[in-house]
């Protein structure tokens, strides 16, 4: 594969620019070791059994670990850690799980008024139920990776055998999304991605049960997972290749999707804080704690995540500010490695958004995507199609579409999401996926070695804009380092977009860690490393 030269990516100024994401995310840290939220409180409760929901009077399902949780915050006693609590009832109960999370749901029984068993009992009985659901993950992880390995998955997080096929579904009612997930994968998709219901990121519980009325997509809940992830393995059977499913792990639930997901053996998550921050108002503190949690769950769970730097030039000009991207998805490493998560599971994302009409702009466009698979070359890169400057024209969005594919191909890109010539019209049907699959199949089959074929002129246009993309982006990361990330985003640092620390949504659900918290999940989700 062509790689750019080290004049143009100087590994010094690269090292610089991690060494100040490691700087800028010191504060972060802190931050997020002397917190917890309600949503991750709310996800060791489901990963030791609490999966029940009540039947409201307007006839929806709301969960029990959202009643159980928000009780015990409005005690002022969630500090503590939920599972001191609930361990504490199950012993002086002698309940199940799913038994005493229903009595406490329907205030039969308040967990607070219960005589408190010694601390070295408690404490022992809330580690082995935690040991025993993080070895569930890791059987789940296990059963998936034989999956895999019966069908000689080719997926390489370097993009060597890439770039694999990533499409959506997006109906709103997941039995539909069945159907059309199926057909994608027929027509050779590799991978499926849920499209979530329309600002499901900011509802702060995670609906219950088989959902058919999403807005722009589908509700991510348990059962849904679980009947595309049934419905994927029999396909993939069928035709002989395993077939990845995707779904959205951001926003005021992200630990719980994290879990679930976990659970039911999902291969893909968007798992990304800073998309939560810029396009959902979402409160920077809240959502970069919870991140930290998910993505313990999903380094144990070897779950690759999506990062959503993508969308920042939807907002912000491709051209003038790409450093942003760049610089964002350095700090996005660092934010994964501190959560234990390792390199092949870093889906670090960018999209194909510049200006089509801007001269030699496929150059600009190629030496954006060498340089981010060679910076990133462990890692399984994401790459988005061109959104943008999308309009009624299919021909013109469909060619859009092609030049995207040849680009993905020529640098060594891992996945590849399609676009579909009918973007902006609406929700693509069946026939407009197959057009984009049989678009990139053909791209990247008949292109699929030209990148061991040509190497980028020494000092050229594309090494030129490469060079330069990097040399904004250490000078942007600089700035961030003085301000601080906070300050920084205050001040619009991404996406032309600004949030304040304090502000957003779910400000509230941020709880200070009493002096005895205690959660064994984080020292057990340490990646995969001292269990299974």
């Amino acid at each position: 594969m062509a790689h750019l030269s080290t004049q143009s990516l100087n590994p010094q100024r690269i090292a610089r620019c991690r060494e100040l994401a490691e700087t800028i995310a010191v504060p972060i840290e802190k931050m997020i070791q002397a917190h917890t939220t309600v949503a991750i409180e709310r996800a060791t409760l489901r990963l030791i059994g609490v999966e029940g929901a009540i039947r409201q009077q307007d006839g929806q399902w709301f969960p029990e670990v959202n009643i159980i949780i928000e009780d015990l915050r409005k005690e002022g006693v969630l500090g503590r850690g939920a599972l001191r609590w609930f361990v504490n009832g199950l012993l002086r109960k002698k309940m199940g799980v799913a038994e005493l999370a229903t009595a406490v749901a329907h205030r039969k029984i308040r967990l607070t008024e219960l005589p408190q068993t010694d601390p070295q009992t408690l404490e022992a009985e809330i580690s082995r139920l935690c040991g025993e659901a993080t070895q569930n993950l890791i059987d789940q992880r296990k059963k998936r990776d034989r999956k895999r390995a019966n069908l000689n998955d080719p997926f390489d997080a370097s993009g060597k055998n890439g770039p694999l096929l990533y499409v959506i579904v997006a109906t709103g009612n997941i039995f539909q999304d069945v159907i059309q997930a199926r057909a994608a994968a027929q027509a050779g998709a590799d991978a499926i991605a849920v499209i979530r219901s329309t600002a499901q990121s900011l509802l702060d519980f995670v609906p219950h049960g088989a959902t058919t009325e999403g807005f722009g997509g589908t509700y991510a809940t348990q059962e849904n997972f679980r009947i595309m992830r049934q419905a994927l393995d029999e396909e993939g059977e069928k035709l002989g290749r395993y077939i990845r499913l995707t779904n959205y792990c951001s926003g005021l639930c992200m630990p719980e999707i994290a879990a679930l997901g976990a659970m039911e053996r999902l291969d893909f998550l968007l798992n990304d804080a800073m998309y939560g921050i810029l396009f959902r108002d979402i409160n920077p503190r809240r959502t970069l704690i919870d991140q930290h949690f998910s993505r313990r769950i999903i380094a144990l769970s070897r779950i690759v995540i999506h990062t959503g730097e993508d969308n920042y030039l939807t907002t912000a000009d491709a051209i003038e500010n790409g450093h942003q991207v760049l610089a964002s998805q350095f700090i996005n490493e660092r934010f994964a490695l501190n959560a234990t998560m390792t390199q092949d599971l870093m889906g670090l994302g960018h999209a194909q958004e510049m200006n089509p009409e801007h001269p030699d702009v496929f150059l600009l466009e190629i030496a954006r995507a060498q340089m981010t698979r060679d910076i990133f070359p462990l890692s399984p890169i994401k790459f988005m199609p061109p959104t943008r400057f999308k309009c009624g024209d299919i021909f013109y969005s469909h060619l859009m579409d092609a030049m995207f594919n040849f680009v993905g191909v020529l640098t060594g890109q891992t996945i590849q999401l399609l676009g579909m010539a009918t973007e902006a019209m609406h929700t693509p049907l069946l026939q407009d996926r197959w057009m984009s699959i049989k678009n990139a199949k053909y791209i990247f089959n008949g292109a699929k070695t030209l990148g061991n074929e040509i190497s980028y002129k020494p000092g050229g246009k594309i090494e030129k804009w490469a060079e330069k993309v990097l040399d904004d982006t250490l000078a942007h990361l600089e700035m961030i380092g003085k301000k601080g990330m906070f300050k920084a985003i205050e001040e619009k640092a991404f996406a032309e977009v600004s949030r304040k620390e304090e502000g957003g949504k779910g400000f509230d659900g941020v709880i200070a860690r009493a002096d005895d918290y205690f959660n064994p999940f984080f020292a057990m989700l340490d990646g995969g490393k001292n269990v299974g």
